[in-house]
């Protein structure tokens, strides 16, 4: 198993539909580990840990986000692993 990173910061109308929420059943769905979090931009950011099929599901999913978002776009980099165990949601 590749253990990877990813940041993710995704940009629309995805604050206020519950895509925090939802990004954490998706990770939990997926097991991989990391956070997520509004940002004051208006966008929704996340670090996003585990194997790596599983890193791009999510990042597959948030291209989406759930009933209700609109993304207009992702932006993905790599990040180092940084042994996460868990998935947050900040504020």
């Amino acid at each position: 198993m590749t253990r990877v990173a990813r940041h993710v910061v995704v940009h629309g109308f995805v604050q206020g539909v519950g895509y925090r929420w939802s990004a954490a059943r998706e990770a939990a769905r997926l097991g991989v580990a990391g956070w997520v979090r509004n940002r004051s931009d208006g966008a929704v950011e996340a670090v996003v840990e585990g194997d790596a099929d599983a890193v791009d599901a999510f990042v597959g999913w948030a291209r989406q986000g759930p009933r209700g978002a609109s993304v207009s776009s992702v932006d993905v980099t790599d990040e180092a692993p940084g042994h996460r165990v868990s998935f947050e949601i900040e504020p």
